[in-house]
């Protein structure tokens, strides 16, 4: 059991049948009344997002979800092929259960697929993933002082945000939690 004054983001827990995990949490101590925490919680099975408050001395379950290594393999239409590193058994899964964090992950990465009681809801890619870029236009000389940006696509298919140094063909590194472009590698 987890009690709600001890809330920190990433914490999961169980909550009228269903498990979220705390993506924002703030302590209030109003001048008049009781104290209380207000939260910003997403279901780890639907990603829905919703906003609640708990008395700090309410108490909830805590859900343990269970993170293993997988490793991306293929895709065949909407399945998505992984393999487990220590059994070498392959799992399907379709794109509902992927979600977005796909859009960084190529074929042999390692990644964490996660899981609820045998249920598998996500996969989460590694933190920074280096990724080369397929398309993007050329940036023009002298435009680097204002610290401008242009749109590039990454071989994934995802498209972000870059320097205008950067160019076609360019292995960059990307912030898998922000989606954002970190540096060139």
């Amino acid at each position: 059991m987890i009690s709600a004054g001890e809330f920190r983001n990433g914490v999961t827990f169980e909550l009228d049948g269903n498990v979220f995990q705390i993506v924002e949490f703030q302590h209030v101590k109003p001048g008049k009344g009781a104290a209380f925490v207000r939260t910003k919680l997403k279901n780890v099975i639907t990603g829905g997002v919703v906003e609640k408050t708990f008395r700090p001395t309410e108490k909830m379950p805590k859900a343990h979800i269970e993170r293993k290594d997988y490793e991306y393999l293929y895709s065949d239409g909407d399945l998505y092929y992984f393999m487990d590193q220590e059994s070498y058994e392959q799992m399907p899964l379709n794109s509902d259960q992927l979600g977005d964090s796909l859009k960084f992950v190529k074929e042999n990465m390692v990644v964490k697929v996660l899981s609820y009681k045998g249920k598998v809801f996500g996969v989460e890619p590694p933190n920074f993933v280096e990724l080369t870029i397929t398309e993007t236009e050329p940036g023009f000389k002298g435009d680097t002082a204002t610290g401008a940006t242009k749109p590039a696509t990454l071989e994934t298919g995802y498209v972000l945000q870059v320097p205008l140094f950067v160019d076609e063909g360019t292995v960059i590194r990307v912030d898998t939690r922000t989606g954002e472009y970190m540096e060139r590698v």
